[in-house]
This record gives C-alpha cells, structure tokens and sequence, in this order.
C-alpha cells in the first residue's frame, strides 16, 4: 500500500514507523527541517521537508496514486487544507486527527475519515482507569455506548450462572452482550451461547448500550466502582426490606 503521512510528529512518528514495517511504501511530508531528518534518518521511506497545504508538494509526494492520506498535524486548518486538496486529487482514503471536537463535523460534513484528539482520548483512558478501576481496556461507541473488558469478581451475582440464566434473572439486559470470554487454562476466547456458563475469574469483552455504568459493573461483582459513600444497588438484592 502507498501511504502518505501529513506530519513528522508525535502522531506520525510512530504512526510511519508502523507503517513502514508493516512494508508499506510510505511518503511523510513534514515541513519543520529537523522532524523531517529525524524521520529521514530513522525510517526506510521517503521524507518531503515541505508544506503539505500545496497542492504541488502532494503531488511531488505522489498523492495522486496513493492509496491513502493521513494528517496527522497538530493544527485542524492544516489538517483540513490537506484533505481538501487529497481529494482533489483523487485520494481513495483520507483520514485526519482532529484536535477540537467542534471541528469533527466540519470534517465529516467534506467526507473524511476522523479520529478524534488522541492526547484527549489517553487523558480519558487514564480517568476512567482511576473512575472504574473494574474496566481493563474500553472503546467508547457512540455517544454512549461501550466495549469493555471485565473481570468476572468472587462474588458477582452471575458467577457460576449460564448465560440464559442472567438473562432471565434480569441480570443481563437487552443492551448488554458478552462477546467474548478468555478463561484460565483455555487456549482460545471462548465465543458465548446462551447455554455457556460464566465463572470467577473469566475475563469478558462485553457490549453495553449504555456504557460501563457502576450499575454494569455491579453484574460483574465490581462494587468499587460507585462514587464515594453511594450505596451500591447490588441486583441479587430485594428492595422491600424484609421478606
């Protein structure tokens, strides 16, 4: 594949070197002098020390056979420019970073692939760590959906239970789905039925519409996950206090 990379980079410097090992014949056009003999040094590709908003430096890059684009600069109007431009000249595949999310449909309104800020999307990883320290590795769907991993806990109400019994014991609602569980001692993730069993310590890949709520992981038997001095609505419990 002929990839062109906008930006030497915090995000195009390891963005080429995956690249580039993966043997893709890859072109980075930076236009600050010393990012672009550091990528010329390190990397087994071609590196343009120039200003990626001219249609003719692209050119000179070889967009106009290229299979994609990526720009990765640090600034949304560059970025934008550089879009623009790939795609007067053809360009099949065009994917930007955008830094400001008030810009995210300026980009998709002129048909180009985004990926949101990734300094905000590890600042986020990072607080969701210390907010739900249940959560082992998530990818936000949506406004509000989620995939996560999870750990099934000693003492989760659907330890020990099938998947048909969580769901009919309302445990497991409509828009929650566990898509995978990798367990001790098996070689391969195990692919759920209804009739497949859940035990402590299996670790699931689950699909919730609503996203990782403490509410989610009180299922999985993770109480911690409530704000401090919020009582945890655990759902094996009976609310009329007696009987």
């Amino acid at each position: 594949m002929y990839l062109v990379i906008v930006g030497g980079g915090n995000i195009g410097t390891p963005l080429t070197e995956m690249a580039t090992v993966g043997g893709n014949e890859v072109v980075v056009i930076e236009r600050d002098p010393e990012k672009a003999e550091r990528a010329a040094g390190r990397f087994d590709c071609l590196v343009v020390n120039d200003d990626a908003t001219s249609k003719e430096v692209l050119e000179d890059a070889g967009a106009d056979r290229a299979d994609a684009l990526i720009s990765t600069t640090d600034h949304d109007a560059t970025n934008v420019m550089v879009c623009l431009l790939a795609q007067e000249l053809d360009v099949p595949n065009i994917v930007s970073v955008v830094h400001d999310e008030e810009h995210m449909g300026l980009f998709r309104r002129i048909g180009v692939n985004t990926m949101e800020n990734p300094q905000r999307l590890i600042a986020e990883y990072l607080y969701r760590a210390v907010k739900r320290p249940s959560i082992v590795d998530f990818m936000r769907i949506g406004e509000h959906a989620e995939v996560f991993e999870i750990r099934i806990g000693d003492e989760a109400p659907i330890a020990g239970k099938t998947i048909q019994e969580a769901t009919d014991e309302g445990l497991i609602g409509r828009d929650l789905l566990v898509v995978a569980i990798e367990r001790s001692g098996a070689n391969d993730p195990i692919t759920p039925r209804g009739s497949t069993r859940m035990e402590a310590g299996d670790l699931c890949t689950v699909y919730c519409g609503q996203g990782a709520t403490p509410e989610v992981t009180d299922v999985f038997g993770h109480y911690e996950d409530h704000a401090a001095g919020e009582v945890p609505h655990r759902l094996d419990s009976h609310a009329d206090g007696g009987e």
